[in-house]
């Protein structure tokens, strides 16, 4: 790991809740978004965005490649100071997401990628996305599947996470904030990472969790050649379709404002 990203996982803290760019032992959770924000990147050129829980900043700056403006915005004030440093092309501001800090009908798109599951108020929140937005504005959204993510409970085994959604009830929760639900899509490994699959067992991720699990974050040993397929893992190994959406890992969501 270099110096700037050792610096950077320093200082945002690595929990395993925020994903960091250029740490080989969090590539496979870095390209598993980064493959969202791709595919959901056309519907941001020359639009006024805000991203609604910006994270490390990396995702707000894909966009900002096509996007005429960008307002990057976090609660955490570590996260809010790294973003204005490092991005600086991007608008950054700190604030809670129960009461986004913008007036009614000022942006043309919302990004809330892998965010919702972790709020308590989900319904407070679209409401308050459906407020900044201007009419015929979109919300892009991304969370884990809870069919494949908590398949067995109700209860989020993740302790970050307050209320994880299946495909249904994320099309219920748009619908009844308002929204129209323009495409609700899943995300699956794609033929590359299927290899992986089969190459550990059955499933790389319960490869990479077998290693970190009961170690601190940034700590754990990694198996040498296990640590270099995960760095080696692209965007481009995850696949995006209507198809088997009970099955995908995490869902995209687009939904209009009317």
């Amino acid at each position: 790991m270099d110096v700037e990203v050792a610096g950077r996982s320093t200082a945002l803290h690595l929990t395993g809740e925020r994903t960091v760019p250029g740490v080989p032992s969090e590539n496979y959770w870095f390209r598993r978004h980064e493959a969202a924000y791709l595919a959901l990147l056309p519907l941001c050129a020359g639009a006024t965005v805000l991203e609604a829980g910006c994270g490390e900043g990396y995702g707000a700056a894909l966009i900002a490649e096509r996007a005429a403006r960008v307002v990057a915005l976090d609660y955490d004030e570590p996260t809010v100071t790294h973003v204005a440093r490092r991005y600086p092309q991007l608008g950054t501001v700190r604030g809670n997401l129960a009461y986004l800090p913008l007036g009614a009908s000022t942006v043309d798109v919302v990004a809330n990628f892998q965010v919702i599951e972790h709020l308590w108020d989900q319904a407070g929140f679209l409401a308050e996305c459906r407020r900044v937005l201007r009419p015929g504005g979109r919300l892009l959204m991304t969370t884990p599947n809870r069919l494949t993510f908590t398949p067995d409970s109700d209860t989020p085994l993740n302790p970050y996470h307050t209320r994880e959604l299946a495909p249904s009830e994320l099309d219920a929760l748009l619908r009844d904030a308002g929204f129209e639900v323009e495409s609700l899509r899943g995300l699956h490994h794609g033929p590359a990472v299927r290899a992986l699959d089969e190459r550990y067992g059955g499933s790389i991720i319960d490869a990479q969790l077998d290693v970190v699990m009961g170690q601190l974050p940034g700590q754990a040993e990694w198996p040498e050649e296990l640590l270099a397929d995960i760095a080696a893992i692209e965007a481009t190994g995850f696949e995006i379709s209507a198809e088997r959406l009970d099955e995908s890992l995490d869902l995209i969501a687009v939904a209009v404002r009317p």
